[in-house]
């Protein structure tokens, strides 16, 4: 007697017990006590189905079931790749001659909703390491080819070239494979410490990076004289075999640490480096995913980017409507960054438009996400940070954020360019019982964590929007400059933070408090409200 004799029938092949008779699922369940086992009960089904009484499609959505019954059975493997990717060794594929079935499987939807068609179709089975949960998949062109890669043992590199892609899309496929569990890959070591707090809904997404991004100003020089500018000291720039050194230094820090890496140059205006192009190119050849924070450019000068490799996104700046913005970043500014938004969307660049949030633009931020709606694909803002020519300009009152907060909230349900960033939108979404977002940097306050910021000399911060200088990567290699303890301050943050059971995607914004002259390791953000909600509502967290 097989394994499955002694199980109920709608444990085994729910979806077809649902759809047979009790006569048939009597000879169904007969069919588990030959020894032949499930190849019986597939024959039943056949029978069933050629008299014409039961759908066509039920010998294959039985084998389905069947096999995704037996890989439960076999149970989760917990087994990591400890130094190399794998295929994950519960995979099997199931060869179908209907299309479709995997989603009959979805107890949310009926057969009549999404009905099977006839037609060759292969479902990879798999058991995900992580939830211990079976899982199912048409083998799409996108999932086979990560599969083949680590199969064969293929180089990026070289899969890439034969695709006619960028490194960086590969690396993308086999990250997003290793996230399904189709494939074991060494787990990220960019993790918050155990002291964190985790509470009911908030989960380990937010304690784990699997990206690590590096923000690279490779240039002080700039074609703006912006009045909030945080930095207009003099740094020379690195040298191009410099930027090769880091970019070899920044691929060595990822493999240790087993993420996906990636740039966003910017400055400055990054354009501006004489060999910006080299160092692009450079970086694309390392399979980084890039991105650029800078200013409107020539068309011409970022087709030739895209001609390396597309950006993953192009950010640039807006202050408000066309008279705040043009008072801050020179006059002409709002026009030329609308039209280059234009050309971004015509070459399909995702774009992303940041403004930087003062009392003088607050109220402009809704209206210019309205302009914003149809031309860009992000909209969002960051609280000025008093440094720099920023000292000039000033906030909002705390009691001003809190109420543009609420609104801004309200007004992103009904444009989708609208994107959440600050933290403290967290503290809404608790007290309006929504899931939480990733805050800032995806984990909250993500200074020196899952980001750092390489100044054009060489200087290492863990955040450019505040002096917070942890290192040099001219004399230090980038993973001791992480794992120092100046890093390690700066990634637990503020003390008075420290048991807020939302701190994993908070932790208030350090460049605020700083700017303000605050202690920020000792005194939390003064804009926080979460005591206006009550020690009792956070502790239900």
């Amino acid at each position: 007697m097989n394994r499955m004799a002694g199980r109920r029938l709608d444990e085994i092949i729910p979806r077809c017990a649902s759809l047979i008779g009790e006569a048939a699922r009597e000879r169904v369940r007969s069919a588990f006590f030959q020894e032949s086992g499930p190849e019986e009960v597939i024959r039943v089904l056949e029978r069933y189905a050629a008299e014409g009484s039961l759908p066509a499609y039920l010998p294959d959505l039985g084998l389905l079931e069947l096999t995704i019954a037996l890989i439960r059975d076999v149970g989760r493997s917990d087994r990591e790749a400890s130094d190399r990717r794998e295929v994950n060794p519960s995979l099997t594929t199931v060869e179908l001659s209907w299309k479709g079935l995997p989603a009959l499987l979805d107890n949310n939807r009926s057969a009549a909703a999404l009905p099977p068609e006839r037609g060759e179709e292969s479902v990879l089975v798999w058991v995900d390491p992580g939830t211990g949960e079976v899982r199912t998949e048409t083998a799409s062109p996108d999932v086979l080819l990560p599969l083949k890669i680590v199969l064969e043992g293929i180089g990026v590199r070289d899969a890439a070239k034969t695709g006619g892609v960028a490194v960086s899309s590969i690396e993308a496929l086999l990250t997003r494979a290793a996230q399904k569990g189709l494939i074991l890959a060494p787990s990220s070591k960019v993790k918050r410490n155990d002291g964190f707090p985790q509470g009911k809904q908030i989960g380990p997404e937010f304690l784990i990076a699997d990206v690590f991004t590096l923000q690279w100003h490779i240039t002080q020089a700039c074609d703006l004289r912006c009045k909030h500018c945080y930095d207009r000291s003099v740094r020379p720039d690195l040298s191009l075999n410099d930027a090769y050194r880091i970019l070899d230094d920044l691929s060595d820090f990822c493999r240790r640490k087993a993420v996906q890496g990636q740039i966003s140059f910017s400055g400055g205006n990054p354009f501006l480096h004489p060999d910006f192009r080299e160092i692009y190119r450079a970086a694309a050849d390392r399979g980084f995913a890039l991105a650029i924070l800078g200013n409107p450019v020539q068309q011409e000068r970022l087709q030739e980017i895209c001609e390396i490799e597309k950006p993953v996104f192009y950010q640039v700046s807006l202050e408000g409507l066309e008279g705040q913005n043009d008072r801050i970043r020179g006059e002409g500014h709002f026009r030329r960054t609308l039209g280059f938004l234009d050309i971004l969307r015509e070459m399909r660049v995702y774009s992303m438009v940041m403004l930087t949030l003062t009392r003088d633009n607050m109220s402009q931020v809704i209206p210019l996400a309205g302009i914003l709606r149809d031309r860009a694909d992000l909209f969002t803002f960051n609280r000025l940070a008093l440094f720099g020519e920023g000292k000039n300009l000033m906030l909002p009152s705390p009691e001003e954020f809190r109420d543009f907060l609420s609104e801004y909230l309200d007004a992103s349900r009904a444009n989708p360019v609208m994107a959440l960033k600050d933290n403290l939108f967290n503290i809404l979404h608790h007290q309006e019982g929504e899931s939480f977002f990733g805050g800032c940097a995806g984990y909250g306050c993500g200074a020196a964590f899952n980001f750092l910021a390489l100044l054009p000399d060489g200087e290492v911060h863990a955040c450019r929007k505040l002096p917070s200088l942890i290192g040099n990567i001219a004399r230090e290699r980038l993973e001791e400059i992480y794992d120092s303890d100046r890093a390690r301050h700066y990634r637990a943050g503020c003390s008075g933070c420290s048991a807020c059971p939302i701190r994993p995607v908070c932790g208030g914004c350090l460049a605020v408090a700083s700017s303000l002259g605050l202690d920020p390791f000792r005194t939390k953000d003064p804009y926080c409200f979460i005591a206006a909600s009550g020690d009792a509502a956070t502790r239900e967290l």
